[in-house]
């Protein structure tokens, strides 16, 4: 259901939610009748989900990809909940997991372990071992691990390398992984010291992966990360093929762009069909979209608690904060914010806060229609590590989860109460 206001709205010309562009933007969007249902049935703070903009989001990656034989695997971290990982498989998506227990909601939730793919990141090699247990596709990304995996299997299980390509790309330092100072997967120029590790072992190497971040916007930076893959691919004869990783652009805010699909699609074609696999075989191109699948989808609804006025701004406290949705004060990242309660009203300028007894600011001069104590606000792009970074600071409870499918809001996980405070404490 597209996203509406009342007709008063959309002639007020200085609400910026009055442009068509904005309701281009805001297609398989809930309505703000849907959202206040959600709350008045569910109470707040609330994360709501949206179903339908999950698969649209889906159906634009494999509407852009359809002339490349391309494999999506959701990057689940992104967020877990059982319901959302059912809807994720019955759509056709494949999953990428971070950890054994991911991995494990993933078999929970129905899919074959040869649509599951997990990437270790500085882990014990015990989960890699588990990991091998279940039959799931393996990436490695520390010469440590790669060698303990050698000793073990050998040839008699295709594994992954997550290689770092040293290319810095994304948003922001915080969610960068492929410059030369990251963590992440085994330097690109530790090369010979693979080989010798593969070649020691009798290594099945099927895939080659890199993630140089997120948030990333610029095609050219997966071109790039493609063109390191090219001098190193002639060395795995058994490649089968290349994980390019995620980090597609989205928009938060009216005037962002988002990574151009199309574009990548056709880069990604031309790249590879001027440099085939010397091996022979075509290689399968690989991508783990996470915050592109689910951020869109996602709307956390807040209760104003109360309103404080100052010599420099307006404070409006909500019933949340950033043990709720941390992104803001982990990231500097941006939410748009809209006052569903009174959606025509004057806008003002406020600073958004939260309950928390920390530093916990959502929006600082933030521009939204007049906020009233008891009104409905909602943080918009919160489907992604919204819920999923959640806490229980400040010994506050973890919201519902409601996934909106088919018209229809379900409860997909129980507000914490304080059982669950106490929860694994020993009295």
């Amino acid at each position: 259901m597209p996203f509406y206001f009342d007709t008063k709205s959309l002639y007020d010309r200085s609400h910026p939610c009055c442009y068509p562009s904005y309701f281009r933007k805001m297609s398989q969007q809930l309505s703000i009748a849907q959202l206040i249902a959600a709350a008045q049935e569910f109470g707040t703070p609330l994360y709501v989900y949206n179903a339908d903009n999950i698969t649209a989001q889906y159906q634009k990656l494999t509407s852009a990809f359809a002339q490349t034989d391309t494999k999506f695997f959701y990057a689940c971290k992104a967020l877990t909940n059982i319901n959302i990982l059912k809807h994720i498989k019955s759509i056709g998506c494949n999953v990428d997991c971070s950890s054994i227990n991911e991995v494990k909601l993933a078999l929970l939730a129905g899919f074959e372990p040869n649509n599951v793919l997990y990437t270790s990141n500085g882990i014990h090699f015990s989960e890699i071992e588990e990991a091998q247990s279940l039959g799931v596709h393996i990436n490695i990304d520390s010469l440590s691990n790669l060698e303990k995996f050698g000793k073990k299997f050998g040839h008699s299980y295709p594994v992954g390398i997550r290689l770092r390509p040293n290319i810095m790309a994304g948003g922001n330092i915080k969610i960068s992984t492929g410059h030369d100072k990251s963590k992440f997967g085994i330097p690109a120029d530790q090369l010979t010291t693979i080989l010798e590790l593969v070649a020691k072992h009798n290594l099945h190497i099927q895939n080659l992966h890199i993630h140089t971040g997120s948030d990333i916007k610029d095609v050219d930076v997966f071109v790039k990360g493609i063109e390191v893959l090219f001098d190193i691919i002639p060395h795995f004869k058994e490649l089968k093929s290349v994980d390019l990783g995620g980090g597609f652009k989205v928009p938060y805010k009216e005037g962002d762009g988002e990574t151009d699909m199309i574009l990548l699609a056709q880069k990604v074609k031309e790249a590879f069909d001027n440099h085939p696999n010397p091996n022979g075989n075509p290689l399968q191109v690989w991508f783990e979209p996470g915050k592109f699948m689910v951020s869109a989808s996602g709307y956390l609804i807040t209760e104003v608690n109360v309103l404080k006025e100052t010599a420099n701004t307006v404070f409006a406290g909500v019933n949340s904060g950033f043990n709720h949705l941390i992104r803001p004060m982990f990231y500097d990242a941006y939410h748009q914010i809209e006052n569903i309660s009174n959606p025509t009203g004057a806008a003002k300028h406020y600073t958004v806060t939260g309950n928390i007894c920390e530093t916990d600011t959502f929006a600082w001069d933030r521009n939204i229609p007049e906020i009233r104590e008891g009104d409905l606000l909602v943080f918009k792009n919160a489907g992604a590590y919204g819920f999923e970074m959640s806490s229980n600071f400040n010994s506050r409870y973890k919201p519902a989860e409601v996934l909106v499918k088919d018209g229809k809001a379900m409860l997909i996980r129980k507000r914490d109460t304080f059982d669950d405070i106490l929860r694994n404490q020993v009295l």
